[in-house]
């Protein structure tokens, strides 16, 4: 089975890893800013839900690691959530800066014309409920635009919920390993695109997904040499951290 049709890549080939790797507190609207700044027209980041259901941006199922809260990140309301420091992890420099709401970076990557990748990273147990939200949240945001946002996500399930409440939206699945059932998965879930850690990839790979009529897109290179080798091989975009040593022009001089 081929993929669904989506018309040409409207993506960039080169696409900033939660807003700007590691130069800023990643999944902030500073961070964000700062990718952008680099010069990225593309921005990856992680969306989950709280506890009021509001969509918001947060990588961990909890929240110690990249804010000043304490639990699952599931656990508290937004007005809650939205009190925590989530910079000062990063540097003093960032101290106070805030979790963003998916509405906001949605409307400020309109306003600005980034595309934007949306992993929708579901607190565990709430795959389905968040993948619903994340796709009817997104098909809002982005009503009219002339290119939607790529949904992806490892959870199946929320990929499939996503599928079912906005089935026009473009999804990928993203895989740390490639299983040898991988094309059937991507049909399974009506994706446009394969999206793998970067190690799993081959040239062969690429070339086999393209045959079927899926995009490729990978994570995450932060070596400007193997950005290069995965951009020749044809892989559509490129996921990294490294935005201040991968110039995005770096993705317009490679023909694949």
């Amino acid at each position: 089975m081929t993929a669904p049709a989506l018309a040409g890549w409207p993506y960039p080939r080169l696409c900033a890893h939660r807003g700007a790797g590691k130069l800023a507190p990643e999944n902030t609207l500073t961070a964000m800013r700062v990718g952008h700044a680099h010069g990225y027209r593309m921005v990856e980041f992680d969306v989950k839900l709280a506890a009021d259901n509001v969509a918001f941006l947060l990588h961990d199922a909890t929240l110690e690691r990249t804010t000043s809260g304490r639990g699952r990140a599931d656990a508290l309301l937004w007005r809650e959530l939205s009190r925590l420091d989530a910079g000062g992890w990063h540097s003093a420099k960032y101290a106070g800066e805030m979790l963003p709401t998916f509405a906001a970076v949605a409307r400020w990557a309109r306003a600005h014309g980034v595309a934007c990748n949306v992993e929708i990273k579901p607190t565990p147990g709430r795959e389905r409920e968040t993948g619903a939200a994340v796709a009817l949240d997104a098909a809002s945001l982005w009503r009219d635009a002339e290119v939607p946002p790529l949904l992806s996500s490892f959870a199946e399930d929320a990929l499939a919920a996503a599928r079912e409440a906005v089935p026009g939206l473009p999804r990928a699945l993203l895989l740390d390993e490639l299983p040898a059932d991988w094309p059937e998965r991507l049909a399974r879930l009506g994706c446009v695109a394969l999206d793998t850690n970067h190690d799993a990839l081959t040239a062969e790979v690429v070339a086999s997904a393209h045959r079927l009529g899926y995009r490729v897109c990978c994570y995450t290179p932060n070596e400007p040499a193997r950005a290069k080798e995965l951009l020749g091989w044809g892989v559509d975009t490129v996921i990294t951290d490294a935005v201040d040593l991968i110039p995005p022009e770096a993705g317009d001089s490679v023909v694949a």
